[in-house]
């Protein structure tokens, strides 16, 4: 018999450096990999962060030289 459900494949998980807000109310957080400051604030209200880590789905970041990169440059679209 056919079923219309599909089966959900599953998304493998990894331990991940991230950033966290260190503000109790706030929510905000970012993948080390994706921070441009090598001590980010939070960029929903500007408090300080933390490093910790948590259980992400992968994600291939092919650029891991983020932090390097000068600020206020335009992103070059193709």
């Amino acid at each position: 018999m056919y079923s219309r459900k599909n089966s959900m494949e599953s998304i493998p998980e990894e331990m991940t450096d991230v950033w966290a807000c260190t503000k109790e109310d706030c929510k905000g957080w970012m993948r080390d990999d994706f921070a441009f400051d090598t001590e980010p604030v939070c960029h929903l209200c500007q408090s300080p962060m933390v490093k910790e880590t948590r259980s992400l789905p992968q994600l291939v970041n092919t650029n891991k030289q983020q932090k390097s990169l000068a600020k206020g440059i335009q992103i070059e679209r193709k």
